[in-house]
């Protein structure tokens, strides 16, 4: 008998030992991140924990530390699903370790607007190449015998009120574009999960909707796993069931559980229905490994993995080389040879303090970050390398990092010390677990303590983040002292506890504020301390202890910084400045107002250039930013946020060790006022998808106006000549193109081959003038060529008919277009199509999901 019959057998077993209190028990969070054990059946508790660049576990701590991988956009970026499934496949080992059966990743969200605040953590503009990402990820992820969770079900596309806004999505955009990667991945990956987001799509909030969960996800795709609640989204039992959701997280407090159980006692919902999701909660447990009598998906795990190494090949990989102009000497500014260089500048507050992922629920905390100054430190020779900051990313408060060490001391009403953790930076972010020996209900004060180094002589900035009361003193100086604040002070941590409508992850971190100042002198530790009071509403959905330590340096003149790199800059043979966006800029929980990079950056780039023709950017930030002085520079290397082994793969790539391999996963406007897409904002709790199909590179082509940077852009360190483009067809459904290139260069390259499908003019549908519709990586050595046969994606010939709610195929006479980027197309050839039976089957290459 196979073990997909053993495992429904023991399912079946199980749910039939079950009660009613204890299936609607066991569909209700227990804590934070686990479901709970029943031990009567032989289940054990099942954990989750957050992704999708590393996993946490179930502490928000540092003191577990994470392998942090390069953002999600970055993973797009290098255009390559095996890649993600290798990156999958580490992050199962890291789960297994932290003991984690059910990561909560990938999102699989697209970038319809560049101000969505959140866009480094989903993966691209185009639904085609966000589903053969995420089909490689979920892949990795259940090789290793860890479940994946698709995420946000479904039009979570950006932050502003994303707890309560109503995306109107027309039918044929919500099926073409926004449901699409969901589709793929669900049929070729087979996920163990799918989260119901937060907002609500065309009226009817996700956690509720029937006719997304139930029709389409499961009746029309075939979807066999759990349906999960994103953190505080399942508002009403009733609704919640019979739209479709199996687990309401998190727990103790939820919609599900004793109240679930009274429902179904009142009549209100028929026990079937929990009957449905707890046999759908069961198997994710047997698949998990955490059902006694049922064989876990996976039994023997694949090799281990090395995980910086995978890190720093991923950042590498993704780092896409927008421009590489010829300087003066007749080479290109990128490579540098190190063997000819006498002095590198090296420029940019971000440069020294990286920045590798983005903020929010995506956050982990890596063992050790090599920074762009660790990194060319340590790749280049004594002496070559020159440091100045010139301008840093910007002026507010951030989390006390470089020059404290810390340790946080839990102690109870009466004083008496209950635990105590090292921190490696200033925060305090424990959610659903604190440290040995202290419970929740014992925890009255938290006190972050230590002492701090100064780098820099000067005033110094303190601060905090949090809700409740706060003492803080820094070198024996007072700076504030409100430990025991009154009632109208004490604000909840959680959507619920902050009122109706709150964002849950704005509402648990609070605001930033200021402090005070205190002088100090570099090198000189002073004593630092910041008592925090825990608040404990009474109403409160999270157990959970989050406050920050805020820091910043002493405020030099901007133009004496500026003056500083500018004269290092002039006597070097090359200048690599790094600019970067902060985690007030993009994180979770907010979208942007602009994309101008923050603080005095531009000016930083632009002086430099002025003195130094080989002037190299690197720009770190997780989606587009302005760069208005991108034709003064001799070279733009675009690293996103490139997780733990930041430094050690920049300078890789600076000095030709590796070659940047990234593709744009996203179209880079030169101004925000030229993206054709840009709304963010709810009018009256309402957002109108009103572009409908039209967003991405659609919709700057519809518009007819050139961004800066095209989708699919990236040079590397050799050329490529594209020398022959063949189609063939395998009856109605699958064409092929074989695509031919040639290295053209000097040395080793990887090349992206993209293929564009263009429509038939005319037609009574109004179509995107193109669309992504297959893409293969080559390597070649100079002068060889390499080829690549390439199904083309069936979902490109079809339309969804808003009428008929089905796929109707356009049969005509199609070009495919192959070539670098959706701006530089090489070949083309016809594809015709002729009509073909209904549904379309889905897009990506398949590989079989463990059950």
């Amino acid at each position: 008998m196979s073990d997909e019959r053993d495992r429904e057998l023991a399912v079946d077993a199980a749910l039939r030992a079950l009660g009613l209190d204890d299936k609607a028990r066991l569909l209700a969070g227990d804590g934070m991140w686990t479901l709970p054990a029943l031990p009567g059946i032989g289940l054990r508790a099942l954990v989750m924990s957050d992704g999708p660049a590393g996993v946490r576990g179930v502490r928000w701590t540092a003191a577990d530390p994470s392998l942090a991988l390069p953002s999600p956009t970055a993973l797009a970026a290098t255009w390559d699903p095996g890649l993600a499934r290798r990156a999958g496949r580490v992050l199962a080992q890291e789960a297994r370790r932290k003991g984690v059966h059910l990561l909560l990743a990938p999102t699989v969200n697209l970038h319809r607007s560049p101000l969505g605040g959140r866009h480094f953590e989903a993966y691209s503009e185009d639904p085609y190449l966000t589903a053969a990402i995420g089909t490689g990820y979920v892949l990795g992820v259940q090789d290793g015998g860890v479940g994946a969770t698709l995420k946000h079900f479904v039009a979570n596309d950006a932050e502003t009120e994303r707890f309560t806004v109503d995306n109107r999505v027309p039918e044929r955009a919500l099926r073409e574009l926004y449901l699409a990667p969901f589709e793929a991945i669900v049929q070729s990956a087979r996920p163990w999960a799918v989260m119901a987001a937060y907002n609500q799509v065309n009226g009817v909030t996700m956690t509720e909707n029937h006719h997304l969960q139930n029709e389409v996800l499961r009746a029309e795709w075939g979807f066999d796993g759990c349906t999960v609640s994103d953190w505080l989204a399942a508002r009403d039992t009733v609704g919640a069931i019979r739209g479709g959701l199996d687990i309401a997280m998190p727990g103790p407090r939820t919609v599900y559980g004793p109240a679930l159980a009274a429902a179904v006692r009142a009549g209100e919902v028929p026990e079937a229905l929990v009957d449905a999701a707890a046999r759908r909660v069961l198997l994710l447990a047997a698949r998990a490994g955490v059902l006694d009598g049922a064989p876990a998906a996976v039994t023997r795990p694949p090799a281990p993995v090395d995980g910086e190494a995978l890190a720093r090949e991923i950042a590498c990989r993704s780092f896409v080389l927008l421009r590489n102009e010829a300087v003066p000497a007749g080479e290109r500014a990128l490579p540098i040879d190190p063997a000819r260089t006498r002095r590198l500048a090296l420029l940019g507050g971000a440069a020294r303090d990286a920045r590798i992922l983005g903020g929010g629920s995506a956050q982990v905390f890596p063992a050790h970050v090599v920074s762009p100054l660790d990194g060319l430190r340590a790749a280049l020779p004594d002496g070559v390398l020159a440091y100045a900051v010139g301008a840093g990313p910007g002026t507010e408060l951030a989390v006390a990092g470089e020059g404290f060490r810390l340790v946080a001391i839990c102690r109870d009403a009466a004083g008496r010390i209950l635990g105590r953790e090292e921190m490696t930076d200033g925060a305090v972010q424990w959610v659903g677990g604190l440290p040995d020996g202290v419970t929740y209900a014992s925890l009255h004060t938290v006190e972050a303590t230590g002492t701090f180094t100064p780098r820099a002589s000067g005033p110094h900035a303190f601060g905090t983040r949090g809700t409740g009361g706060f003492r803080l003193t820094v070198a024996g100086q007072l700076l504030c002292d409100d430990t025991e604040p009154d009632d109208t002070e004490r604000v909840g941590t959680g959507a619920e506890a902050a009122g109706p409508g709150a964002d849950p992850f704005e509402a648990f971190l609070g605001a930033p504020v200021t402090r005070g100042e205190v002088s100090l002198e570099e090198g000189k530790p002073v004593g630092a301390s910041l008592v925090h009071t825990v608040t404990k509403p009474a109403n409160t959905p999270i157990e959970a202890v989050a406050f920050s330590l805020l820091h910043r340096e002493p405020q030099r003149d901007p133009d004496a910084l500026l003056a500083e790199a500018v004269a290092v800059a002039a006597g070097a043979d090359a200048a690599v400045v790094v600019v970067a966006t902060t985690e007030r800029v993009e994180s979770e929980g907010f979208d942007r107002t602009t994309l101008a990079l923050p603080g005095h950056q531009d000016a930083l780039v632009a002086r430099v250039a002025a003195v130094n023709p080989r002037t190299v950017v690197v720009v770190n930030s997780g989606a587009p930013v302005e760069l208005p002085w991108r034709e003064d520079v001799a070279a733009v290397l675009l690293g996103w946020f490139p997780g733990q082994e930041a430094g050690a793969a920049l300078a890789d790539v600076l000095l030709g060790a590796a070659e940047p391999g990234g593709r744009l996963p996203t179209t880079w406007p030169a101004r925000l006022a030229d993206a054709p897409v840009t709304e963010v904002d709810p009018r009256e709790g309402e957002l109108a998808y009103g572009e409908g199909v039209f967003i991405g590179y659609r919709a700057w082509e519809k518009a007819r106006v050139v961004p800066a940077y095209a989708f699919g852009h990236g040079l590397g360190y050799t050329d490529w000549s594209y020398e022959a483009l063949d189609i063939r067809s395998e009856g109605t459904d699958a064409p092929v193109a074989t695509v031919r290139v040639r290295n053209t260069g000097t040395r080793f390259g990887r090349e992206v081959v993209q293929i564009y499908l263009a429509a038939p003019r005319g037609g009574a549908v109004e179509r995107p003038a193109r669309r992504l519709a297959g893409f293969a990586s080559l390597e070649a050595e100079p002068g060889r060529t390499a080829e690549a046969a390439i199904a083309l994606d069936p979902r490109a010939f079809d339309v969804w008919d808003e009428t008929a709610a089905a796929w109707r195929r356009l049969p005509g006479t199609y070009t495919a277009e192959a070539g670098r980027g959706i701006a530089d197309r090489r070949l083309t050839a016809t594809v015709r199509v002729r009509p073909a039976p209904f549904p379309s089957r889905a897009r990506v290459t398949p590989g079989a999901g463990a059950r």
